[in-house]
């Protein structure tokens, strides 16, 4: 299971999307808190991709990982630059359900507080 996130977050730090694919079961949903929707892989590609074309210097760091009967739970702090407005840092805890090597559900917690500067900056870009 360590493997198996270990790729995830390496893949989505580095914006590799066919790791990402490759990793979601076909079907797979992603609830956010902050905006109690869920998306599909298609979907959750999309944000990933803006996300790693956004961001400067993303990393995840004070990884705290808990293997669960169904997969696994992480608490970490993504870090990173934000072009304009300077360091971020967003406390997140994911619940990843995995089944047959893929990840079928994540249910992500975030500070909403926290990426506020995330949504301005998308806000701007949908404008333009």
């Amino acid at each position: 299971m360590n493997d198996l996130a270990d790729r995830f977050f390496a893949a989505v730090g580095d914006g590799d999307e066919r790791t990402l694919t490759a990793l979601y079961a076909p079907d797979a949903r992603i609830w956010h808190n902050d905006d109690g929707r869920e998306q599909t892989v298609t979907e959750n590609l999309r944000v990933l991709r803006w996300l790693s074309r956004t961001l400067e210097d993303l990393r995840y760091e004070d990884i705290r990982r808990h293997e669960l009967p169904d997969g696994f739970a992480q608490q970490h702090v993504l870090r990173a630059t934000l072009p304009g407005h300077g360091p971020l840092e967003v406390p997140a805890c994911l619940f990843v359900r995995v089944d047959d090597g893929r990840i079928t559900r994540i249910d992500e917690y975030v500070d909403s507080a926290a990426t506020l500067p995330l949504r301005a900056q998308a806000d701007r870009r949908r404008e333009n």
